[in-house]
């Protein structure tokens, strides 16, 4: 699977490495993804997620459950 955030769906972004000459290659920027567990108390098990740092926020500003419900609507395994 590639860099894609389970949480807030971040991918890959491609733009140029620009050098001092001001010659152009291509380049990808990958968000920053980590592989995290949580204990979910809804599914009464532990979960493991792909998530950006930015998705690690939003479970700590939401709640592991209300974003593994979101999850689970979307179809997504988890």
């Amino acid at each position: 699977m590639s860099a894609h955030c389970q949480v807030t769906g971040r991918e890959p972004g491609f733009g140029n490495t620009i050098s001092h000459s001001h010659r152009r290659s291509k380049r990808r920027f990958d968000p920053n993804i980590q592989r995290k567990t949580y204990w979910v108390p809804s599914l009464g098990r532990k979960v493991t997620l792909r998530v950006s740092t930015k998705g690690i926020k939003t479970i700590d500003r939401r709640g592991i459950d209300a974003v593994v419900r979101e999850i689970l609507a979307r179809g997504e395994p988890v």
